[in-house]
């Protein structure tokens, strides 16, 4: 599977871009998944739920399946965090994986990037970040496009991965 990153510090439009290209690049009828890192503690269960019981009694998996979906959520239960890597080879195989977050893994990502917050380029000291989306204009050794044109940075990723 062909994988490319969405990264950038937090309130950059990482999630935004993420939604918007997965639009364009899955209109355009190749198959999507995305991979998401959270930096806390996330719970997609809701207490009061059978599977969240399941999961609060010790159980290691709960795998929920109806007819529209299926989740399957595992306790790691002090376990170190999965690498990328090992998350990726649990997914279905797809035309492409993008990845939002992850920023230290080496796989190569776009760089969301928003002037208010005042955080500092990630791309000036990271080699995998192949271009910058930016809402203001930068001079980089690399390209940048506009963060709102899903177009043109859809269009550069399937390049990048020669789809």
């Amino acid at each position: 599977m062909k994988v490319y990153g969405v990264t950038g510090w937090k309130n950059a439009g990482k999630t935004g871009l993420m939604e918007r290209l997965v639009a364009e690049i899955s209109g355009r009828g190749f198959s999507v998944s995305t991979v998401k890192h959270a930096h806390h503690c996330v719970d997609v269960d809701q207490p009061g739920t059978d599977s969240h019981r399941h999961r609060v009694a010790g159980a290691c998996e709960v795998l929920l399946a109806s007819d529209q979906r299926i989740a399957l959520m595992q306790e790691l239960r002090g376990a170190p965090e999965p690498k990328l890597d090992a998350l990726l080879a649990r997914l279905s195989s797809v035309d492409l994986v993008l990845v939002e977050g992850f920023k230290r893994e080496r796989h190569p990502k776009i760089e969301a990037f928003r002037a208010e917050p005042g955080n500092p380029l990630i791309a000036a000291n990271d080699g995998s970040i192949r271009a910058v989306a930016s809402d203001t204009s930068l001079e980089l050794d690399r390209p940048v496009f506009d963060l709102g044109d899903t177009v043109a940075i859809a269009d550069f990723i399937l390049g990048e991965v020669g789809l």
